[in-house]
């Protein structure tokens, strides 16, 4: 898989402190693969099965990585979902760099859509949307979540599937505990045969 991503030689050394808080209280998530939509992307290759044939959503897509995994592995349909307008661009950018086709939601909750998947990778980076988990178990049968970033992991529903190592391209010289993820299964029913 291709991605448009920010270039690896980023001048990150030469912003001012000013220029370094301002892209961290605004920042473009989808110019990175972040450590979590790789796991994802690499579980959903490896396990075509979660998808193939179904339609998925993903939720907090940034550059589309996870939804361009389940396309390449065999979904029917996939909706890339983002508040952000500059993430549906560029997953629509990296979607068209792969040749596949997505469909794009700018609200998760403009709708009462039902899914069969809804994956879900590093949006847990707040607290505060650990309670979007159990909206998703209300909408699809599986939920495949990827997240480094929440440690007592506990949520009903869910359980502890895997765990990988990756780091965010470009690499942004995060912490080590960041690029431990672990994969959380949620569902009503199994997925995998």
């Amino acid at each position: 898989m291709q991605l448009f991503l920010l270039s690896a030689d980023f001048p990150q050394h030469d912003l001012s402190p000013e220029q370094t808080q301002r892209i961290m209280n605004y920042p473009a998530y989808w110019c990175f693969c972040w450590a979590s939509g790789q796991v994802m992307a690499r579980h959903i290759f490896d396990n075509p099965e979660l998808v193939r044939g179904k339609r998925v959503l993903d939720f907090g897509c940034g550059s589309g990585v996870a939804a361009i995994a389940a396309k390449l592995a065999g979904a029917a349909e996939v909706i890339a979902c983002d508040l952000d307008e500059d993430a549906i661009k560029a997953s629509r950018a990296n979607a068209q760099l792969n040749g596949v086709v997505l469909d794009y939601s700018g609200d998760f909750f403009a709708s009462d859509e039902q899914y069969d998947v809804i994956l879900v990778a590093d949006v847990l980076y707040d607290r505060a949307n650990l309670p979007l988990l159990n909206a998703f178990l209300r909408r699809a049968p599986a939920v495949l979540v990827a997240d480094s970033r929440v440690k007592d992991f506990q949520v009903d529903g869910y359980r502890w599937l895997a765990f990988q190592r990756a780091t965010t391209v470009p690499d942004l010289a995060e912490s080590e505990e960041f690029s431990r993820v672990n994969l959380y299964l949620g569902g009503r029913e199994p997925v995998y045969r």
